[in-house]
């Protein structure tokens, strides 16, 4: 492990985070609210980065993959942290500070905020805005923008990059990452647009723009989207969530290259058949056990639905006051997460669709015991060692939502609040139920629980594996 490397790029990280957060600055002069704070963590945060980049060098050697999950991973935190210092000038204590931080970065959207509204705009502004950064990769926008890092950034998007594997578009990782930030940025124009039509305030359709594209779910509602009680608002949130929770390289293949790319695509079909028959059966519970009428049950499925496949944890209603059929549905969706490529958390529609066909395989095999019949996606053979990786990943994730739900139980929480909050926050979802339902808040989590949390999103928005794998003795070792 060269850690001058490791110090050097995040130092350069923080270089580039540090300028960020003179945007919500600026939003606090024009809401004339006191600027301080961002001033302060703007000065910090490019100070401390200079002084890091500046005292170790870097050079210009293929990294290792330890070295790039390293930066990915310690560069995370180190923006969640740093991202924290706004919160604590707004009274937030500093454990209640960095799990909203590292909640943003992460896109999961779980708040201890108690009373939103009464926070600063500029706040919730910046709030909104590191779930942005967080949503394509603050790494992969750095190393879209820092040329000097070459070949080296292929490591630090093989950490970053989401799902089983980088669906890689150009030969050189540079132009890769400027591509996939290319269309995640004009996708969010498009939004902020139509929900400007729509009747939203710039300032609203700044945030909610922010938090749909990046799957994350911030508002600077208490009452999330069910505040704007439009139809038409709830509609273009739905549609550009699931744009949120595809794959990204498939919507620049449609774009500029082969029109039916997503069509093609195995997980994507499965992705839409999810959300479809999720939706037909929670909109037949709906209309079952509440006195909502059928379109009004489809329309409060469909936004549920969808908010919670792509991880993005919006709401449109309280459904923790529904019945048990109806949340069995969104427990589900929790356990699922979006495509791989997508800003969505979770376990991915792709983990999902393979293992289905490898349980398949192996039922034909008790059959068959002779037969040889390959697992097959989008038409190619699945390669053992990725079958392994996705067995293995799917194994150590439900490992840690169980350990993590056991501890949260331990320190009194009720069994369902302490389900639902380890699988909200290891998928980057948001909201669970009971105390932590959609209308609540993480407030009421003990100390040693939020750290707990805290630690979910990390692992759960690094894919697992970039975080675990710096527990393992090999991975410090020469």
């Amino acid at each position: 492990m060269r850690f001058g490397i490791v110090f050097s790029v995040m130092g350069l990280l923080l270089r580039f985070l540090g300028p960020m957060m003179l945007v919500p600055l600026g939003v606090a002069l024009y809401y004339g609210e006191s600027p301080f704070p961002f001033a302060v963590a703007f000065s910090v945060t490019t100070i401390v980065g200079s002084a890091l980049s500046f005292r170790y060098s870097s050079d210009d050697r293929e990294w290792e993959k330890r070295e790039g999950f390293a930066i990915v991973a310690f560069g995370w935190f180190a923006a969640a942290l740093f991202g924290s210092i706004p919160y604590m000038f707004d009274g937030v204590t500093p454990l209640n500070a960095l799990f909203e931080s590292m909640s943003g970065f992460t896109t999961t959207g779980a708040t201890v905020f108690v009373d939103i509204e009464t926070h600063s705009k500029s706040l919730l502004f910046w709030r909104s805005m590191t779930q942005w950064l967080g949503g394509m990769g603050i790494i992969m926008l750095f190393i879209a923008i820092l040329p000097k890092l070459g070949v080296a950034g292929r490591q630090m998007f093989r950490a970053e990059a989401p799902g089983p594997k980088e669906d890689q578009l150009r030969p050189r990782i540079q132009e890769t990452a400027k591509i996939l930030w290319t269309v995640y940025v004009s996708i969010s124009v498009v939004e902020l647009l139509l929900l400007l039509s729509a009747g939203m305030s710039f300032y609203d359709a700044c945030t909610h723009t922010f938090t749909t594209m990046a799957c994350g779910g911030f508002s600077p509602y208490a009452d999330s989207v069910a505040a704007f009680d439009s139809p038409l608002i709830e509609g273009i949130i739905t549609l550009f969530m699931f744009i949120a929770g595809a794959n990204f390289a498939l919507h620049y293949k449609t774009l500029y290259s082969d029109k039916k790319s997503l069509l093609k695509d195995n997980e994507f079909k499965f992705y839409f058949l999810i959300v479809g028959l999720a939706t037909i059966l929670l909109t037949l519970v709906l209309w079952r056990d509440t006195p909502d009428s059928i379109p009004t049950s489809f329309r409060y499925a469909i936004f549920q639905v969808i908010s919670i496949l792509t991880t993005t944890g919006y709401a449109t209603t309280d459904f923790n006051l529904w019945t048990d059929s109806g949340k069995v549905v969104l427990l589900a969706m929790m356990f699922i997460g979006g495509c791989a490529g997508s800003t969505a958390g979770g376990i991915k529609v792709v983990r999902l669709l393979i293992l289905l066909k490898y349980a398949r395989n192996e039922l034909f095999k008790a059959i068959h015991p002779k037969a040889v019949r390959p697992i097959k996606f989008n038409g190619k053979s699945v390669p053992n060692d990725i079958m392994h990786a996705i067995i293995s990943f799917v194994v150590i994730y439900f490992l840690i939502f169980l350990i993590s739900s056991a501890v949260l139980s331990i320190f009194g929480m009720d069994l369902t609040s302490s389900v639902t909050a380890s699988i909200a926050t290891l998928g980057n979802i948001g909201p669970g139920f009971n105390v932590v339902g959609p209308m609540a808040n993480f407030s009421t989590v003990p100390a040693i629980g939020k750290i707990v949390l805290i630690a979910n999103m990390w692992i759960g928005r690094l894919e697992v594996f970039t975080v675990i794998v710096m527990l393992t003795p090999e991975f410090w070792k020469r």
